[in-house]
């Protein structure tokens, strides 16, 4: 044990615990203590205390109602468009997965907006196709249909995704007896695919709900105009209208969400297994289902979804971002680059949001590839206590991820409010807050594709290693290091593509001199400022596809399952 200790290896151990302690286990053990304290320890007290008001059980509503029903409409729609790329023989899957997969990327506020300019009365784009309503019609999305309808398309990718992974993934031996059988596309369809696929379609729609549970963008640019408030909005307006001195109150709200939440996560987790089929033969090439003359049909179909849900909010937000007012059609009069000079080269604002997220989604990024490339190595570590405690840190990390990022936010203040012990000094209303929310909220990313490479890893190249004599950080370095290099690089690009843009975990921690990317683009939309939004909201949707296309090369050289859509 002495030896093990002064290798490194416990060291690494015992820093990575302190890690979780700090990130996670301190910030929402004091979010569970603050909000569910009651006059005799821990109680739900807060929560029925809150409840009784008018305020916390319509929000309550209005975020189940959305979650589930915006759930359903992905798990429809994501499931549909996995079926249709993993099952059939439609052409060009990997641009068709890749541009699916786009919007996932896209900040939620950043495609509330693009939607709001894409069908509103003022959308410059309707206007220059002559198709735009009335000045004065109610704007469609503005309403309890239009949050639960742009939550169910920021979702279907997420959904299309786990699907798709599923399909690619099944032994075909029973999919080939049942087409050696006779079994058409829609009896194989359902009595052999579906119900193979209940436990993924089960988790496809607990992670779908969980994600609209906890989204902020959306509810608060289409919600507040409706009065249909969600549980993270009336946070937010809370904190935002009175400041900390609402702390206890919101703590008791963000633990009510985050209750929720988990309790979501464990009844997927409970299906799952009830509805579990045992499967016996290796994973083989996915089926390809010929579709014979409804082939361009059905290619024709997964075009005009790409052009409904990507191409037409993304033209309408950029010719938002070309016009000199909104609200006026884009014409060759009207046509102005001013709106993307002011905010990349004029408003200090703007390009101290651009610093500030480049910097700490970058920093959060190359933190959370060290720390998951070293937490991999204890989970698949052969001394059985040293897994467990690597796997427990990694259910932690797991279960953060399906806490809101309010939530988080909520915790971090709670945790930080005041000045650090000992040193005296204080990080809230700093990058650095914002900077620890980051790693907790965005761990589990980075650890799946780096979990995924260290299980493909040979041991004995480290027993050898370990044999010759060399120690911990040698082995590390020389060996495990550069074979799992690329993992850790797509993980550490896809933490940064979901840091630079958000807009929920840095919604009550940023402050003057420290904002972000999202919260300056939110802050513009929110302030009437709609053709610097869109201007902002377009240069980011720029970077994004830019880094999803430099992960996309970047997964030609690393493991299989690493990049999401090239399985």
């Amino acid at each position: 044990m002495l030896r093990y200790w002064r290798s490194g290896e416990g060291l690494t151990l015992a820093a990575l615990l302190c890690v979780a302690l700090m990130l996670f286990v301190f910030p929402l053990g004091l979010l569970v203590r603050v909000g569910l304290s009651g006059d005799e320890g821990l109680s739900l007290a807060p929560v029925i205390e809150a409840l009784d008001s008018r305020a916390v059980p319509r929000a309550l509503w209005n975020s189940l109602e959305s979650s589930l029903l915006s759930a359903v409409l992905a798990l429809l729609g994501g499931t549909t468009a996995a079926l249709v790329l993993g099952l059939t023989d439609i052409r060009w899957k990997g641009a068709f997965t890749f541009l699916l997969l786009v919007p996932m990327m896209i900040p939620p506020h950043v495609t509330a907006i693009a939607w709001a300019q894409a069908l509103g009365p003022s959308s410059p784009l309707l206007k220059t196709l002559g198709l735009a309503p009335e000045i004065g019609t109610t704007h469609p999305l503005y309403s309890r249909e239009g949050v639960i309808f742009l939550l169910g398309i920021q979702h279907a990718p997420l959904v299309f995704l786990v699907v798709l992974a599923a399909l690619r993934s099944l032994p075909r031996e029973m999919s080939d007896a049942a087409r050696v059988a006779g079994a058409g596309p829609g009896r194989l369809l359902a009595r052999i695919i579906l119900p193979l696929l209940a436990p993924t379609l089960v988790a496809g729609f607990a992670l779908a709900f969980v994600s609209a549970l906890g989204n902020f963008g959306i509810p608060a640019l289409l919600g507040i105009p409706a009065r249909y408030t969600t549980l993270p909005v009336l946070i937010w307006q809370r904190l935002a209208s009175f400041g900390p001195s609402v702390l206890s109150d919101v703590a008791a709200i963000a633990a009510l969400v985050a209750v929720i939440a988990i309790a979501a996560v464990l009844a997927q987790m409970w299906l799952a297994r009830r509805s579990r089929n045992a499967l016996i033969g290796p994973p083989q090439a996915p089926l390809s289902i010929a579709l014979g003359p409804a082939r361009p049909v059905v290619e024709l179909s997964m075009a005009m979804v790409v052009l409904g849900t990507l191409v037409l909010p993304l033209t309408a937000l950029f010719a938002t971002a070309l016009v000199t007012t909104y609200g006026v059609p884009l014409t060759a009069e009207t046509l102005t680059v001013k709106n993307f000079a002011e905010v990349l080269f004029r408003q200090s604002v703007t390009a101290r949001a651009f610093l500030n997220s480049t910097l700490i989604a970058g920093i959060a990024a190359i933190t959370i590839a060290l720390l998951c490339t070293l937490l991999a190595r204890y989970m698949v570590a052969r001394e059985p206590g040293t897994r467990r405690l690597g796997a427990g840190m990694a259910t932690l990390a797991e279960i953060t991820y399906a806490i809101p990022g309010l939530v988080i936010s909520i915790a971090f203040i709670l945790a930080f409010i005041k000045p650090l012990p000992l040193l005296n000094l204080s990080i809230y209303n700093t990058l650095t807050i914002i900077l620890l929310a980051y790693l907790c909220a965005f761990f589990s990313i980075a650890l799946k594709p780096v979990s995924a490479a260290y299980l493909q890893l040979d041991p004995t190249l480290d027993e050898a290693a370990r044999v010759a004599g060399a120690g911990f950080g040698t082995r590390m370095r020389r060996i495990t290091a550069p074979l799992i290099a690329p993992a850790a690089a797509s993980g550490a690009i896809l933490v940064f593509l979901t840091a630079y843009n958000e807009v929920t975990v840095s919604a009550l921690l940023w402050s003057s001199g420290n904002e972000t990317i999202g919260t300056t683009i939110f802050n513009y939309e929110d302030g009437g400022y709609t053709t610097l939004a869109a201007a902002m909201s377009a240069v980011t949707v720029v970077a994004t596809v830019l880094l999803m296309i430099a992960l996309d090369r970047l997964g030609r050289v690393a493991p299989r399952g690493v990049v999401p859509w090239r399985l």
